[in-house]
This record gives structure tokens, C-alpha cells and sequence, in this order.
């Protein structure tokens, strides 16, 4: 294979008691239909809660088996809970076992490893990095066969969070430790791809598009496929509006392309929460600081 196409969809936070992220959702749908990738990877937050509802994960699950394409999954926080970190509040709800088995029994595989047109691609699931669950140690094993397997090639790698925002250094702080990797687990990941090509690194979760290159290591933020945040409830890093990525993948380098499907709505947060009513109230994962 000589060119590999691929789409990523993050951040669509289904459900069916949301129509507006459902209509967003149909309509990268329809334009995942026109386009047929290869491969639609979706980075995680692929449910709307799924820690407390089991619907919301069965149904994301029924609108991507709609697709007309293969697709592959990591988790998000909303998935299955998110990561303990050194400083600031503790997360509600906490990455649980269960979760993760709840979505890898729904969804699918919560982390992987192919190659196509002469790279190899990798999805970690990076909500279980410093939880303590036996997994998190099995899929640092698990990485360090795949790494090792590399013999050379460009690797793209496929995570729900940025590894950073400006550099593996970049000092955590209260508001935004959920928002990364959190340390010490990012500089452990970051040493294991030190004598790696890596290329790419694709992330969602923050519900901002942004394009970087740290070295010689493209970062890509995927915009959330179903709404964004106002700045009164997230600061502004880059651009906020609805969307996914698409790439395409040639032995010798690869291309990226920004897109916002027709018909998607920036939907803001506002209008979920007066959707919930109290609800948003019990639902932590929905709090400024999550994202």
C-alpha cells in the first residue's frame, strides 16, 4: 500500500438524549461517506458518560457501526474516568477497571498497534497512566515490545490527551493537570519513543484544533466532533469550532488536513447544560476543569 488514508474523530461525546451532537455526529457521518478513508480513528470521548451510562456507550457504539469504513477507538475520560495526578483535585470519577472493561466490551480494543504504507501506528489508552491498575503496567510492557519493533519506521501515535501543551518540561499546575498527560507517566512515555521516528502524535480531549511541530514531531489536536467550550469556562489556546482530521500516510512523509464537515454547529457547552438542567450538577466530568 502506498498511501494510507485515514480520518480522526474525537471528542463526540454521545448520547441519546442530545440531538444537536447526534446531528453533528450525522453530518461527519455523511462526509466520512463521501470521503471513504481507509481507517476513521476516533480519539477518545467517544460516549457522553459512559462511567454512569451504560446507554450512552451502547449507543456511540451503534452510530460509528454505521459508518462505511473500518474504524479503531482509545478511550476518553468521559469513557471510562480519567487520571489521578500529583497536584490538584482528584478526578470524578477515577479511571475504574470496570470502565475500561465496560468500553473494551462495547467499543473495542482500548489500545493497538498496525502498519500501513510503511508506517506503524500505535493507540494507548493514556487515562490508566498513573492510576495504579495492573494494566497501566501491562501496556508499558505492551509498548516496549511494540517500540521495539519499529526497525526504523515512522510512527504515528494516537492518544485521547496531549502529551503537553508547549514541551515534555511544561510544568503542571492545579487548572491544568487533567488536561495532559500527567507526570511522572509522561516523561516515562516520552523516554520510550526517544530513539523511535515519531512523527505524529494525534490527541483530542481539549475541544480546541491546534498544529504544532516540537522537534522533529508533528502534534495534532483534533477539535471536538460535537460542541466546544466558551472562554468564560476554558482558556483559549487555539481555535475552537467543531470538526475532525484527515491524514494521508505515504512511506516517505504524510499530510494533514483540517476539516469541519458540512453542516456541523458550533454548539457551545451552554446549551448542554440547560439540556441536563441539575443534572450537569452530578456530572464532575462536565466541569471546567476536565477538559
Amino acid at each position: 500500500m502506498s498511501e494510507f488514508r485515514l480520518t480522526q474523530i474525537s471528542d463526540a461525546h454521545l448520547g441519546r438524549r442530545f440531538p444537536g451532537l447526534i446531528a453533528n455526529f450525522q453530518a461527519l457521518s455523511e462526509h466520512i461517506d463521501t470521503d471513504r478513508p481507509d481507517l476513521v480513528v476516533n480519539t477518545g470521548d467517544v460516549s457522553f458518560d459512559g462511567p454512569t451510562s451504560r446507554d450512552d456507550v451502547e449507543f456511540a457504539k451503534g452510530l460509528h457501526d454505521a459508518l462505511p469504513v473500518a474504524c479503531r477507538y482509545i478511550p476518553g475520560n468521559h469513557d471510562i474516568g480519567d487520571n489521578p495526578t500529583a497536584i490538584g483535585p482528584a478526578p470524578k470519577p477515577p479511571v475504574a477497571e470496570a470502565h475500561r472493561q465496560q468500553f473494551r466490551e462495547i467499543i473495542g480494543e482500548d489500545h493497538w498497534s498496525f502498519e500501513a504504507a510503511g508506517w506503524c501506528f500505535l493507540g494507548l489508552n493514556s487515562l490508566v497512566m498513573n492510576s495504579g491498575l495492573a494494566f497501566e503496567a501491562e501496556q508499558f510492557d505492551w509498548l516496549a515490545s511494540e517500540v521495539s519493533r519499529t526497525n526504523g519506521k515512522p510512527v504515528a501515535l494516537f492518544v485521547h490527551k496531549p502529551v503537553f501543551l508547549n514541551g515534555p518540561d511544561d510544568p503542571e499546575t492545579p487548572e491544568t493537570s487533567i488536561r495532559y498527560v500527567p507526570q511522572p507517566a509522561r516523561a516515562r512515555l516520552i523516554e520510550m519513543f526517544a530513539h523511535v521516528d515519531l512523527r505524529l502524535i494525534a490527541s483530542g480531549h481539549v475541544h480546541q484544533r491546534r498544529d504544532f511541530t516540537w522537534r522533529h514531531t508533528r502534534h495534532v489536536w483534533a477539535p471536538s466532533a460535537g460542541f466546544k467550550i466558551n472562554d468564560a469556562r476554558q482558556d483559549r489556546i487555539a481555535i475552537k469550532e467543531v470538526g475532525l482530521v484527515e491524514y494521508r500516510f505515504q512511506p516517505d512523509g504524510f499530510e494533514v488536513r483540517h476539516v469541519r464537515a458540512a453542516g456541523q454547529v458550533d454548539i457551545d457547552i451552554e446549551e448542554l447544560l440547560a439540556q441536563m438542567g441539575g443534572e450537569h450538577e452530578r456530572c464532575p466530568s462536565l466541569l471546567k476543569r476536565r477538559f
